[in-house]
């Protein structure tokens, strides 16, 4: 989704809408290959308004991607389905005018704008920090290995009698301070 500003320009009276699906996976998994497994071809649905020179965008994303889990690395699919509302603009001063307004505004380049990156863009920021498979949800054992073992919040904060007792040889010291 690449749109000149010229094209742009004859929708003054009213907005380009468009439909389209997207294959972005080449792009995000060159930036980010630890934590995108896959990613599906994504729908974007965008109403794009001209405004003097400026460039209003909302879209609707949805999709599907497989991120691995934060617990195992094991592949977990996440549906996507987010929107996204930005506006272009063309010099400095409406940049500074629409970041007062807590909008998020990006400068045109070129007399062009890219909104293939602001999806790929988008689609990184969904990814969540903290997603376990159906599986690790279900209670599935953790992982260990020789010498450790991932344990739950649970664990953690009940330790069992067995970590409590105390080698009898320090025994004594219990009394020492008293």
């Amino acid at each position: 989704m690449k749109w000149s500003l010229n094209e742009l320009s004859s929708y003054q009276d009213a907005p380009l809408s468009v439909t389209e699906k997207l294959d972005l996976e080449k792009d995000l998994l060159d930036r980010y290959p630890k934590y995108i497994l896959s990613v599906d071809p994504v729908t974007v649905s965008a109403h794009v308004f001209y405004d003097s020179g400026n460039v209003i965008v909302n879209a609707k994303v949805t999709g599907k991607m497989v991120v691995p889990s934060s617990r195992s690395l094991d592949p977990v699919n996440v549906d996507l389905d987010f929107n996204i509302n930005e506006v272009y603009v063309k010099d400095e001063y409406n940049l500074k005018k629409y970041e007062e307004l807590g909008d998020v505004a990006f400068l045109i380049e070129n007399q062009k704008i890219d909104f293939d990156k602001s999806v790929a863009d988008n689609i990184i920021l969904q990814i969540p920090m903290h997603i376990l498979s159906p599986q690790e949800e279900e209670g599935k054992e953790m992982p260990e290995g020789s010498f450790w073992k991932v344990i739950s919040e649970q664990e953690y904060n009940n330790p069992k009698a067995e970590d409590k007792t105390v080698d009898p040889r320090l025994a004594k010291l219990k009394d020492y301070f008293k």
